[in-house]
């Protein structure tokens, strides 16, 4: 086909998806399977390649994320059960000072963020802010934005919590790098968006606790896991996948440790590990049954099955780009782009987010449309890890009232739509600004 038939497939699929995800509320598992149908088809492939192309994009895709997600989600899911995440917030508040409790509740949710879905991590730890607010009389902001700044920012950035893992595969690159940068861009984003902006704002918009939402009076440290073991537990894996990424770089080839730490780095095995010590230490030794622990790991799957399939459909439509010479097209077209990869990852990413609102489908469009341009230009190593984060980044701006999280925000705290424009959309649209301009300033360096 004419290279004019190509665009206007790759224009229309694009087009198609938005609308199937915007106005009719089409699931975006289902709506990426149809646009991958309709972009193969457009582009003039054989019927039975077309499907051929969907099968492999679908298994090369979930041959890696199932394992990871579902791991993650079990990992996350018992360390909200056992009380781990209340632990970390107590104990952190306790350790800061009354003075600097914003900075505590920031790294609080950059913590529990790394594990647990932010959603999850909310619920779980929004008593603690109405606590405080109510103990104070502080505007709920200034306690809830550092948390909610940082949950998102490891939300989005840190493995292996879905988004980062989702753009990371879908361009090919290691998660070492990813969880490296994601520190680098994501704590300053977190400051920034965090501490420093919940105060400016908690000082424009005072926010009580919310009528309908009740509060905890009696605060409780019996039969909680200590700090130090949760903080552990969270480590092992991050610290396996670094210990591979950079045995890579500073040993060589043929290397019994370089060997050994990519076995035990690779995210398959470190996770597998955490897993297993979080069953056995924040399960079985707080004193859950057997049974127990594999009905809270059977529940973590629920939300995590449908994370799993939209990756999985994400890989589908890169799949057929790739297959149907769209994604050769649009790499060419962005070589000749004065833009740099970065650049056009943050603003991909960013067109689609604040399109249609779900930061996972900003995430798998971005990354299935800069595949094609990644290997055309045989990109490897760390700044394949920037490429992610800017998606990541770019995925995360300006929240509002097409994103399910702007109304978690809106309910949990009796915000009104401008209040909530003011806090939670300027605060995510920190994170997206600050985290991208760190990950540019870094690619200056690296080539």
């Amino acid at each position: 086909m004419s290279d004019f038939s190509l665009v206007l497939a790759a224009a229309s699929g694009i087009s198609l998806l938005l609308f199937l995800v915007i106005r009719t509320k089409l699931h975006a598992f289902v709506a990426l399977l149809f646009v991958s149908l309709f972009v193969g088809i457009s582009a003039g492939m054989p019927l039975d390649q077309v499907v051929y192309s969907m099968q492999k994009g679908l298994g090369e895709t979930l041959g890696f994320v199932a394992i990871v997600v579902g791991l993650g989600a079990m990992f996350g899911q018992m360390l909200e059960v056992s009380g781990g995440a209340e632990r970390l917030a107590r104990t952190l508040v306790r350790k800061f000072g009354e003075d600097r409790v914003p900075w505590a509740l920031g790294f609080t949710g950059f913590l529990v963020g790394i594990p647990v879905f932010f959603d999850v991590g909310f619920v779980v730890l929004v008593p603690i802010v109405y606590r405080l607010a109510k103990k104070t009389g502080r505007s709920l902001l200034y306690y809830g934005i550092p948390l909610f700044a940082g949950l998102a920012v490891t939300h989005s950035f840190i493995p292996p919590t879905p988004g980062p893992i989702i753009a990371a595969n879908l361009i090919g690159a290691e998660l070492g790098w990813v969880i490296l940068f994601g520190f680098i861009a994501g704590i300053p984003a977190m400051i920034v968006a965090g501490p420093l902006f919940g105060r400016y704002i908690a000082n424009k918009i005072h926010v009580a606790v919310p009528h309908y939402m009740q509060i905890e009076e009696v605060e409780y440290d019996e039969g909680l896991p200590s700090f130090k073991l949760i903080a552990v537990i969270i480590s092992v894996p991050l610290i396996l996948i670094l210990l591979n990424t950079l045995s890579k770089v500073v040993l060589p080839e043929e290397n019994t440790v370089r060997s050994l730490f990519a076995f035990l780095g690779h995210p398959f095995v470190s996770l597998l590990i955490s897993t297993m010590l979080v069953f056995y230490f924040l399960g079985i030794r707080q004193g859950f049954s057997k049974q127990e622990v594999q009905t809270i790991a059977s529940k973590a799957l629920e939300p995590a099955g449908m994370i799993i399939l939209v990756t999985g459909a994400g890989g589908v439509f890169k799949q057929v780009l790739v297959d149907s010479g769209v994604g050769k097209l649009l790499a060419n077209t962005m070589v000749n782009s004065s833009l740099s990869p970065l650049v056009l990852a943050f603003l991909m990413a960013a067109i689609v987010r604040i399109a249609q609102g779900s930061a996972t489908v900003a995430m798998v469009t971005a990354g299935s449309l800069l595949a094609p341009f990644v290997a055309d230009l045989q990109l490897t190593g760390p700044i394949l890890g920037l490429i992610a984060i800017a998606i990541a980044a770019g995925a995360t701006i300006a929240s509002h009232v097409n994103d399910s999280g702007f109304w978690l925000i809106n309910r949990y705290f009796g915000l009104d739509v401008k209040d909530t424009l003011r806090s939670w959309t300027v605060m995510e649209t920190l994170i997206s600004l600050v985290a991208f301009s760190v990950v540019f300033v870094i690619g200056l360096f690296i080539t």
